[in-house]
């Protein structure tokens, strides 16, 4: 596996803004926070239900709001975390990702996992496929075919999933090549689709966990003849600020309480200082993940978004 470089290195924020229980205002003024006190990119959902707590709960649509985003932004990167492959035909998706890129000044990351949340797709009536080992063989075909389009390639297919006839995505994007991120952690199937073609992969979990998978992405990039280094390692984790852990702690309660649920899933939580945060981080650091994800329920919270900062400077050693 890849050893960590002796040098402190650059490490860059994301504040995924979650998309359920909040409204057009809040996001817009938390990513616009966000982008004053310096983070590197916003993310957002993809889904049609809330995920945590009550399903009825309000929710924003995700390509949406990235595009509504980018006129209130003028450097933060933009992307789904992540988009779900079966809601759209990857043509549709390719032509989502071209039109963010140029609304947003060549801004735009296309984040794409499998999909895992069944409610939703039986809600709306889209297919959720026949088990879970069929929907990641359609991401990899997809995100072969997103790849392809976005490179400027006129593409005729008949694939298992999709058939494309004499099909093309114009314009380019402004970026020369518009980055793919794959959301997602399968050793046999997302980890190698991640090794053929993502650019950025999204984690989470312990640090054993991490470290495990991080050595299947190895083998499988070295089976394909990928060097790993040209994938950038991103790592989210629930994350909330305060000079006192206890504070942090309550402050988060009520938070996650206001979204009907207890937690934000079953990965680390992070709740404290800044130099407890940054200790919580700094092992995935030195396994090489340069993204950290914040993963921000509304109603978001602003010391955390302020603060956030501190923690970067002192991971990256500033």
């Amino acid at each position: 596996m890849n050893q960590p470089t002796s040098s402190a290195p650059r490490i860059r924020l994301g504040a995924q803004l979650w998309s359920q229980h909040t409204d057009w205002p809040a996001i817009r003024d938390a990513a616009v926070a966000a982008e004053a006190v310096g983070w590197d990119s916003v993310w957002t959902w993809d889904h049609l239900l809330a995920i945590f707590g009550p399903a009825d709960q309000p929710i924003l649509e995700g390509w949406t709001t990235l595009a509504a985003l980018s006129s209130v932004t003028s450097r933060l990167q933009l992307g789904l975390m992540v988009g779900a492959n079966t809601f759209r035909n990857p043509g549709l998706t390719a032509k989502l990702a071209t039109t963010l890129d140029h609304v947003s000044g060549g801004r735009a990351i296309l984040g794409i996992g499998g999909a895992w949340f069944e409610r939703e797709h039986e809600a709306f009536g889209i297919d959720f496929g026949a088990g879970f080992g069929e929907r990641l063989d359609r991401l990899d075909e997809a995100v072969m075919l997103l790849r392809r389009l976005l490179d400027g390639e006129r593409i005729t297919h008949e694939g298992r999933f999709y058939q494309f006839h004499d099909a093309l995505c114009e314009p380019r994007p402004i970026q020369p090549h518009l980055p793919i991120l794959i959301g997602g952690s399968g050793p046999k199937k997302t980890l190698r689709t991640t090794a053929l073609r993502g650019d950025l992969w999204n984690t989470a979990g312990t640090i054993e966990e991490t470290r495990t998978r991080l050595e299947i992405l190895d083998a499988h990039c070295a089976d394909v003849g990928r060097d790993r280094s040209e994938i950038e390692l991103t790592v989210s984790f629930p994350v909330l600020i305060r000079d006192r852990q206890a504070d942090a702690e309550a402050a988060w309660a009520s938070l996650i309480g206001s979204n009907g649920t207890i937690h934000a899933g079953a990965v680390p939580h992070l709740y404290g200082n800044p130099e407890q945060v940054a200790d919580a981080i700094r092992p995935y650091v030195e396994l090489g993940f340069s993204t950290i994800i914040a993963r921000l329920p509304a109603p978001y919270d602003l010391e955390t978004i302020e603060r956030m900062i501190e923690v970067r400077n002192l991971l990256s050693g500033g």
